[in-house]
Formats: C-alpha cells, sequence, structure tokens
C-alpha cells in the first residue's frame, strides 16, 4: 500500500512540534523479515508494500492509496499470519514518543493520517508501543475542573486499533517549542499573583511551571496545586478506565519544567551553555518557607535570601564566589544549610506528586513513573555547580540521587532516564561533562533501593551513532532498564538518514517469533 501526506515546501525539519516535511519509501515486508529468525514465507503480507510519508502543516494534508493497494489489503489480511514480537534484550521493551504537539494547544489532532500512517510503520517494525503527552493546558484549559478529553480519546483509539500498547505523560507544564502554556485561568491568577512561578535573584521568571513553594497552598481559586493535579488525574482515570491495564499500561506524572524533577534553573533563552544555571528561591513562597527554615535551625540571616556570590549563568560557575573549586561558599556551613533545605524542597514536592499518582492508580492495573533530568554539565568538578541549582545536593562526595530514589522506592514508581545515547567524548570540553558517569551514579542509587528504569535517549540518535550508545548503555544497565522510549516521532524521525539506521536498531534488538495460522 502506497500512502502519500502532501504538504507545502515550507518546513523546518528540526523540532518535534513542527509540521516539518518527511517522507521516506521502505519496504516493510524487508524490515520484518530482516528482522532475527523470521521466515521468509511468514512474510508474505507486506512483502509489495512501500510506505511514503510527508508532515504537513496544520492546514492539512491528504492521504492517498492506490485501489490496487487496497484490493491487496483486503486479500493479504484474510491470510495475514499471527506474529508476536518479543521484548527488546532480557525483557526490555521498544517505545516511540508522539510528537509533542499530537493533540495541539486548539486541542485537536496534529496530521491525524500522517499520525495513522506512522503508527502503522511502527507496528510492522516491530515497536512495543508509543508514549503520548497529555498536556494539563490543553485538557484543561478554559476552566478549573473543565475537562474536554475528545482528542485524547481519538488518538488513543488509534493506537488500540493497531494493538500497540501506550504510555501517557500528564504534563502538568507549558512547552514553549509547541506554544503550549498552562491552563488560561491558571495563568490569569498568575497575572494577579506572579510569586506562583519561580525567580531567580534577578526577578527573572519562569512561568512553565508552579513553584513548588505552593504545592499546598489554596492559591488556584481555593484549591492547592495538588489538588489540582489530583482532581486532573481521577478525571483522566474515570475517562479512560476501560483502556487502562489493557491500551494504556503506564501513566508517568510530570514532576517540573519539561515533566522532570528539577528546578528551572536554565532560563530557555540563555543557549551559552556557559554558566551553571541560578538558584530559583526567590519568590515570595520560596523565601517564606526559606525564612521559617532558618529560623528554625537558630540562623535567622541565613534566611535572607539565596547565595550572594553566585555568577550569572552566562560566567563560569568555577572563577570565584559560591561554585569555586577551592574556598567556594558551597563548602561553608551556611553553603550546606542552604543546599540542603533548596535540595529537600525539591525531593518533598516529588515525594507529594508521586504518592498522588502512586495513589490514584494505584487499582487501575498500570506503572507509575516520573523523570529525573540528566543534568551532566560540571559533572567533572567537586562542586557539581549545574546539579546544585537544579536541586541536587551532589557536590564532593555527597550522593545527590539516593534521596531520589527512596522517593521512587517509597512510592513504587520506576524512574525515567534520559541521556543514554550521550557519551563523554561528544560533549564540549570547557563544561566539564560527564553523562556517562553521572548515568552510573543515578542507576546505583535505583539499585540500591529497587527502582526499575524506563530509559529515554535526548538527541536524535541516527546521525550520531547514537543508537550504538543506546545498546551499550542498556545493557550495562539492564537489570534495571524495563523498557526505553525513543524521543521523538516527527519530522526528522521518519527521514531516509533516520529511519533507516532506527530501523536497524530495532532490528538488532529485538527479535520477532513468527506463527503460522
Amino acid at each position: 500500500m502506497e500512502i502519500s501526506v502532501i504538504r507545502s515546501s515550507q518546513v523546518n525539519s528540526g523540532r518535534s512540534c513542527d509540521a516539518g516535511l518527511f517522507s521516506f519509501s521502505k519496504n516493510l515486508g524487508a524490515e520484518i523479515c530482516n528482522l532475527k529468525n523470521n521466515k521468509s514465507k511468514a512474510c508474505c503480507f507486506v512483502q509489495n508494500q512501500s510506505l511514503k510519508l510527508q508532515w504537513k502543516s496544520a492546514a492539512g494534508f491528504t492521504l492517498r492509496a492506490s485501489a490496487a493497494a487496497q484490493t491487496a489489503d483486503a486479500v493479504n489480511s484474510e491470510r495475514t499470519p499471527i506474529i508476536s514480537r518479543t521484548k527488546l534484550v532480557d525483557g526490555i521493551k521498544l517505545f516511540v514518543g508522539l510528537p509533542l504537539d499530537t493533540v495541539s494547544k486548539s486541542n485537536k489532532i496534529s496530521r491525524a493520517r500522517a499520525i495513522a500512517a506512522g503508527l502503522k510503520a511502527l507496528k510492522v517494525l516491530g515497536v512495543k508501543g508509543v508514549e503520548l503527552p497529555v498536556w494539563w493546558g490543553v485538557a484543561e484549559k478554559e476552566a478549573m475542573g473543565k475537562y474536554e478529553w475528545t482528542s485524547y480519546l481519538a488518538v488513543v483509539e488509534m493506537v488500540q486499533k493497531l494493538g500497540l500498547e501506550l504510555h501517557v505523560s500528564l504534563c502538568f507544564h507549558a512547552s514553549e517549542e509547541c506554544k503550549i502554556r498552562l491552563p488560561e485561568w491558571v495563568s490569569r491568577i498568575g497575572e494577579s499573583d506572579p510569586d506562583i512561578y519561580f525567580a531567580d535573584r534577578s526577578g527573572q521568571q519562569c512561568r512553565d511551571c508552579l513553584s513548588f513553594a505552593v504545592d499546598e497552598v489554596p492559591v488556584l481559586d481555593g484549591k492547592t496545586p495538588v489538588q489540582v493535579y489530583r482532581d486532573f488525574c481521577d478525571n483522566f482515570k474515570a475517562t479512560f478506565s476501560p483502556l487502562l491495564g489493557s491500551t494504556i499500561t503506564r501513566v508517568s506524572i510530570g514532576l517540573g519544567p519539561d515533566g522532570e524533577l528539577r528546578y528551572p534553573s536554565h532560563h530557555p533563552l540563555d543557549k551559552s551553555n556557559r554558566g551553571a544555571g541560578e538558584f530559583q528561591c526567590y519568590d515570595r513562597y520560596m523565601l517564606k518557607n526559606l525564612k521559617q527554615h532558618a529560623e528554625t535551625n537558630g540562623s535567622p540571616l541565613w534566611g535572607l535570601g539565596g547565595p550572594h556570590d553566585t555568577p550569572s549563568n552566562d560566567q563560569s560557575p568555577l572563577s570565584d564566589g559560591f561554585f569555586a573549586e577551592n574556598g567556594g561558599s558551597w563548602e561553608t556551613p551556611y553553603g550546606d544549610f542552604f543546599l540542603s533545605w533548596y535540595s529537600s524542597q525539591l525531593l518533598s514536592h516529588g515525594d507529594r506528586i508521586l504518592s498522588l499518582a502512586a495513589s490514584t492508580f494505584k487499582d487501575a492495573g498500570i506503572a507509575v513513573s516520573g523523570k529525573v533530568p540528566l543534568i551532566h554539565s560540571w559533572h567533572r568538578t567537586r562542586s557539581r555547580p549545574a546539579e546544585l541549582t537544579a536541586g541536587f545536593y551532589s557536590a564532593a562526595n555527597r550522593d545527590g540521587y539516593d534521596g531520589v530514589a527512596r522517593i521512587f522506592s517509597r512510592n513504587a514508581c520506576s524512574m525515567i532516564l534520559p541521556g543514554m545515547d550521550l557519551t563523554d567524548e561528544n560533549q564540549p570540553a570547557e563544561i566539564l561533562s560527564s553523562p556517562q558517569s553521572l548515568l552510573k551514579e543515578i542507576t546505583a542509587s535505583c539499585r540500591e533501593h529497587g527502582v526499575t528504569v524506563s530509559g529515554q535517549n535526548s538527541l536524535p540518535s541516527g546521525l550520531s551513532g547514537g543508537f550504538d550508545q543506546i545498546k551499550k548503555t542498556v545493557l550495562d544497565a539492564n537489570a534495571l532498564v524495563d523498557t526505553f522510549t525513543y524521543q521523538r516521532m516527527g519530522a526528522s524521525f521518519f527521514s531516509p538518514e533516520h529511519f533507516s539506521p532506527f530501523a536497524q536498531f530495532v532490528r538488532l534488538t529485538s527479535r520477532s517469533e513468527v506463527q503460522t495460522t
């Protein structure tokens, strides 16, 4: 069957939210036949199919299938053999993330027929399932308690019909990339009370998520954010209950900016890569918590604000002041006081939200997970400043991830870890980065506390040798990793230079068993 999705030539193929243009022509029968242990005659049902796709802008697209192909499909559907694909090596399942704007900010399915064609390609290739972002700012956009799930239900039905599994990511943050904001009614509250958002020392705010300090403060029309998140999860569960445990097998709960358990320490407009980010403790609610903590500890002057000697985000963090390798304020009693408090606020927030998700979905027959970032810049230093500003107290010989693994273990949640495609040698030398050693450190904490890991890539991997690194990393952590989600379907995903190595990656890390009927 030949499928063509046509669009204009105005494209941007580098972003997962852009319509972009892609086309690929692949004999999917050959892809199946090349999977390990396939028998040639069992592949006849797709032997002569080729698939061609092109993303189109939101204006629309066309889908064309030849009559001959449709007739062949009808005939072949009657004699399609049963194919059961096993998990990845030693039980690891492979998923692919759908575009971030699969359901757009206007609550419409973006490029529905192209998505459907892409899903079919993934099914034939042997992928276990897909991941779908579900946005707070889309499903509960207009008013608190007013939910609109229609488009998300339609996407889930598309996945269900193909027999794929679905992982759902509940996103309580905004996305600048896809122009998806927090709910309109939350933004209106933020106009009158801007301190519900994080702020750095200069007063610059991050409006992509709510400050952790308001988790249990009734700032949302008389409700706390935790109550609103719980209501959202409860309504999602009630709406999708017939699909939970069958099509929907995992829910990931958003824990902060980009869905990750961290502070928004790096401003998205800063592209210098020189700095380590800035502490996010200057909204009114965070400062109130800091003041109370300082007074309780008998050091009220320490509660007047964050560290005064931190560099700005466009300066090297090691030159002088708080993060200096030798004699920096981070090694003083004040530094320990502040960093302990700052990281504890992050852990408390993570524990609250994971507990909320675990209790909501405990009887739903699905796994629950949350995402932890891989803040690897400046990791090969004593102070690890980028990790400190993000909320992980990992300086010197401290294990900043033991407490993180503990809250995941306590709530029986698995941990999503990105960066399994990254290598130390490909990082800029000037930022003393080490994604590989940091990943080993975090997985060691997970192993210590019995937390399973779901891996992700951080970059498109087809052009950088990332697929080889993913396989190596997954195998090294094989006892922990139960799934791997490749991020993400979109314009570049189906380009010939990317899809071919991805197909090879699937073939080399999976096997198919064919049973004839």
